[in-house]
C-alpha cells in the first residue's frame, strides 16, 4: 500500500455507480490509541458513512470523504454500536452533513453524552435488524450481531459490492510498524485476533448465531472497523474459525484464573 493510499484511502469496489471506500489510517501509528478503519459507501451521489469514528479521528476522516463526495451528499451514518472510538464524533458529523443516523435503539439515550441534542435526526435500529435503500435499488441490511460485543450491535452488507462491513468482529491489533490492509496470510492473521476475540466476544453460542445470518449473503470481504481485510478464501476461512471459537463466557475460568 502507497503512503498516498494509507492517508487518503483506497477504493475497494467501484462499478461507476456505486463505491466501496476505504478511509485511510493517520500517518502516524500511536500506540496508545486504538487502531480503526472507517467506510464510506457512494450509490448513485448518496453517501452512507460506516463507524465514521470519534473525535480524534474527525479531521482526517471528514478530509478524506471530502475528496469522494460533497458533505451535503452524505444521507445516512451508520453506527455498529456506541463505543467512543466508533461513535463519539457524531455530534460533529451530525453539524457537517445532513445524514440521518442509524444506531441500536439500546443507544440512543446514550448519545447526548457525546454531544446529541436533536434526536429528530436519528434512527434507532429495532433489535431484529432493518434496511437502509439505496437510489439504485440496491440496499444494505443492517444484521444484528447482539453481544458480539455490544448488547445492541449490527453488521453491514452492502448488496452490490457484496461487503460486509463486520464491525469489532474480525478486528485484530497490530504491532506498531506493522499494519497492513489486506490479509495475506491468514494463519499469521489469526495470532493479531485471537487475544482480542477471546475477550471481547460474549460466547461461542453468540458467534454461531452471527455466522447462520451473514453466511446467508454472499460475501466478497469482509471488512472489520480494526485490522486488516477479508478477501476470497480467507471470508469462508474466518467465519469457520470464528463459529467455533471459545471465548466470552466459555473460558471464564481462564479470564478469572
Amino acid at each position: 500500500m502507497s503512503k498516498d493510499e494509507l492517508i487518503k484511502g483506497k477504493v475497494l469496489y467501484d462499478d461507476g455507480e456505486h463505491k466501496f471506500i476505504w478511509l485511510g489510517w493517520e500517518e502516524e501509528e500511536d500506540e496508545g490509541m486504538v487502531q480503526v478503519n472507517q467506510y464510506l459507501i457512494i450509490n448513485d451521489g448518496v453517501g452512507v458513512l460506516l463507524d465514521p469514528g470519534g473525535v480524534y479521528a474527525f479531521s482526517r476522516v471528514v478530509a478524506n470523504v471530502a475528496r469522494y463526495i460533497d458533505l451535503d451528499q452524505v444521507k445516512y451514518i451508520f453506527f455498529s454500536h456506541q463505543d467512543p472510538d466508533v461513535s463519539s464524533g457524531v455530534a460533529l458529523w451530525l453539524s457537517v452533513t445532513p445524514a440521518t443516523v442509524y444506531i441500536s435503539k439500546l443507544w440512543t439515550r446514550f448519545l447526548p453524552h457525546f454531544g446529541v441534542i436533536d434526536s429528530s435526526r436519528i434512527h434507532p435500529i429495532e433489535d431484529k435488524g432493518d434496511r437502509i435503500d439505496l437510489p439504485t435499488g440496491d440496499f444494505i441490511d443492517l444484521i444484528p450481531a447482539h453481544y458480539l460485543h455490544s448488547v445492541g450491535n449490527f453488521s453491514a452488507y452492502d448488496s452490490r459490492s457484496k461487503i460486509l462491513f463486520s464491525g469489532d468482529i474480525g478486528a485484530a491489533v497490530f504491532p506498531k510498524g506493522s499494519r497492513y490492509l489486506i490479509v495475506n496470510n491468514f494463519d499469521d492473521h489469526l495470532k493479531l485476533m485471537e487475544g482480542f476475540h477471546r475477550r471481547y466476544m460474549k460466547g461461542t453460542q453468540v458467534c454461531r448465531k452471527w455466522v447462520e445470518k451473514v453466511s446467508k449473503y454472499e460475501i466478497s470481504m469482509i471488512a472489520p472497523q480494526h485490522g486488516a481485510i477479508f478477501k476470497g478464501q480467507d471470508v469462508h476461512r474466518f467465519l469457520n474459525w470464528i463459529a467455533n471459537l471459545k471465548c466470552g463466557v466459555d473460558v471464564l475460568e481462564e479470564i478469572y484464573g
